[in-house]
């Protein structure tokens, strides 16, 4: 006998191959879908900073991280409050001071930095250094920060304990929020900083 001709045992083998064919590629094709959700959750990182310093070194931190995470597409909330908002407020984040007491990396002590015109000396001095490493200005990464999806937050009650207008802060800063819509956020985060 020829083993050219199929025998009927070898039709039903190759009937139940193609079924167990067509169940593996629906079931490919059910795990490459669920890849794909997976990757998809991925990019949903989200992260949380608050900022409540106002000096010009403590205004780099939060605005370079929020900046960054959101170029990775990270859902980025920056909730400024207390010296904070000065980061955020046009006129005064022109003019962030460095403050000289009690910073442990100034190479004086406490008692030559209290001297008046030492905070001065020192802002200048770090506004020439960011010159000169043309690093980005507080102006140039609030721009940044708010183009890439970051939502720079100013706390409703600081705003008002200040005296502030909404008016005030940079077109684009998110006002009329407080604890609650930061603490929201915080709790749907995956990162959560304060500085």
């Amino acid at each position: 006998m020829s083993t050219d001709n199929p025998t009927p045992a070898d039709d039903a083998d190759a009937v139940v191959d193609a079924a167990e064919l067509q169940a593996l590629r629906e079931r490919v094709d059910e795990l490459e879908s669920s890849l794909a959700d997976a990757d998809s959750d991925d990019d949903g990182k989200k992260m949380s900073i608050v900022a409540t310093k106002g000096t010009l070194d403590m205004a780099y931190p939060p605005l370079i991280l929020g900046s960054t995470a959101a170029a990775f597409g990270w859902d980025v909330v920056v909730f400024h409050t207390f010296w904070g908002l000065d980061i955020l407020h046009e006129e005064k984040a022109k003019d962030l001071k460095l403050s000289a007491v009690g910073n442990p990396n100034m190479p004086v002590p406490n008692a030559v930095a209290a001297l008046p015109g030492m905070d001065a000396m020192a802002t200048k001095m770090m506004r020439k250094k960011i010159a000169d490493n043309e690093t980005a200005t507080i102006e140039e990464l609030i721009e940044l920060s708010l183009d890439q999806g970051v939502d720079l937050q100013a706390c409703q009650m600081t705003i008002e304990l200040m005296d502030y207008d909404e008016d005030d802060f940079y077109d684009g800063v998110t006002t009329d929020v407080g604890a609650a819509t930061a603490l929201q956020h915080m709790a749907e985060s995956d990162i959560q900083l304060l500085v």
